[in-house]
């Protein structure tokens, strides 16, 4: 579309040239969601995404929760992420309640780099881990 076009639609024409132009196509990045529940689990526990693709936690119950990778388990490549967006593991553990996920709140990653990576609350860790796989 031209300046000229663009100008004598006003803005809704900009809106409809550039409703197609987000993630939400078939062939664009996509985000999917997990559930932090009250339950101390991730919902689902593991997702396949492809690269590119986004991670999206929400906790949602009233116990506030972390999406916090296991560093050392990471894929060759694959970039460290925990809520709070601390550059390690051990800094999110040290700083935690810092980083938490409260009631209603999310937290989200993009994954560039195919592989596994598990990840755990830090405050739940025995029975809360959840993994993404990146294709």
């Amino acid at each position: 579309m031209d300046r000229r076009t663009l100008l004598r639609l006003g803005g809704a024409g900009l809106v409809g040239t550039l409703a197609g132009c987000g993630g939400s196509g078939d062939d664009g990045p996509s985000e999917t969601r997990v559930a932090m529940t009250d339950d101390l689990v991730f919902d689902p526990k593991e997702v396949t995404v492809a690269a590119g693709d986004t991670v999206v936690w929400e906790t949602t119950g009233s116990v506030a929760h972390s999406a916090t990778a296991y560093e050392a388990d990471l894929p060759d490549g694959g970039a460290y992420f925990a809520s709070g967006d601390f550059e390690s593991e051990s800094a999110a553990r040290q700083a935690y309640p810092d980083g938490s996920v409260g009631s209603g709140e999310t937290y989200r990653h993009t994954f560039e780099v195919a592989g596994e990576y598990p990840y755990f609350c830090i405050p739940h860790e025995s029975g809360m881990r959840g993994t993404v796989v990146v294709e």
